[in-house]
């Protein structure tokens, strides 16, 4: 008899990204310890720009001392992929998952990210497909659409995707996104005829397309308040 297998998400609302970034790492340890079962974080973060452990700073564009003009955060990490951007009205999801409880390699992992953006693509009309080689994320023609960038310890997902749904585009024209020159970026808010529904219902459908490419059974939704009233909030 096949095992049910539950995805706990945090729906967190806006969440500074070195906050997230401290986070992840706590659940992750706990993880690997089995103290949690698998968890997605589901948020959006402030103007912020983040770079991949290659450190691929040449394709930051304007002197990171303007950064503080436009009103953006520069920050480090250990994620795979290249310099990307993260801010308000872009549905980020954070999986701090097993890949050897469900069996998944590095990269079915990936292309069930992928597949996940592009699912949520289609369900408003909008044909999304995976990059060519080199050209990570998913895109609608030539123009990109979501952005991957993943780290995996010990079998242990974080980072993640991030799907734009109707961010300020012009924060991507200070940068070459995920290093790929000469491309547009695009959101769901420009390529749809459709009138959109409140962002979270989006968020929602996010979630719910991943944890059916996963395979998970259920969802255990949690808040913000419910978060905190469990004693784990970021120290």
């Amino acid at each position: 008899m096949r095992v049910p297998r539950i995805l706990e998400v945090w729906k967190m609302g806006t969440v500074n990204y070195l906050d997230a970034l401290k986070l992840q790492d706590k659940l992750v340890s706990d993880r690997k310890t089995r103290k949690i079962s698998d968890t997605l974080l589901s948020l959006q973060h402030p103007p912020t720009y983040t770079l991949g452990k290659r450190r691929t700073d040449h394709n930051l564009l304007i002197p990171e001392s303007d950064l503080k003009k436009i009103g953006a955060e520069l920050h480090y990490t250990q994620r795979g992929g290249d310099i990307t951007f993260h801010g308000p009205h872009q549905a980020i999801l954070y999986p701090i998952i097993s890949l050897r409880d469900i069996g998944v390699g590095a990269r079915n992992y990936v292309e069930k990210l992928e597949s996940t953006m592009i699912e949520l693509a289609s369900l408003y009309g909008v044909k999304a497909g995976a990059g060519r080689t080199g050209e990570t994320g998913v895109w609608v023609g030539e123009r990109k659409i979501g952005a991957i960038g993943v780290r995996i310890s010990s079998g242990i997902t974080s980072h993640g995707l991030a799907f734009n749904i109707n961010p300020d585009l012009s924060y991507f024209k200070h940068i070459v996104p995920c290093g790929i020159a000469d491309k547009e970026v695009t959101s769901l808010r420009r390529e749809t005829d459709l009138v959109l529904p409140a962002e979270e219902v989006i968020h929602e459908q996010l979630i719910s397309c991943f944890a059916r490419l996963f395979g998970f059974s259920s969802i255990i939704w949690k808040d913000n308040a419910s978060i905190l009233s469990n004693n784990l909030e970021i120290e």
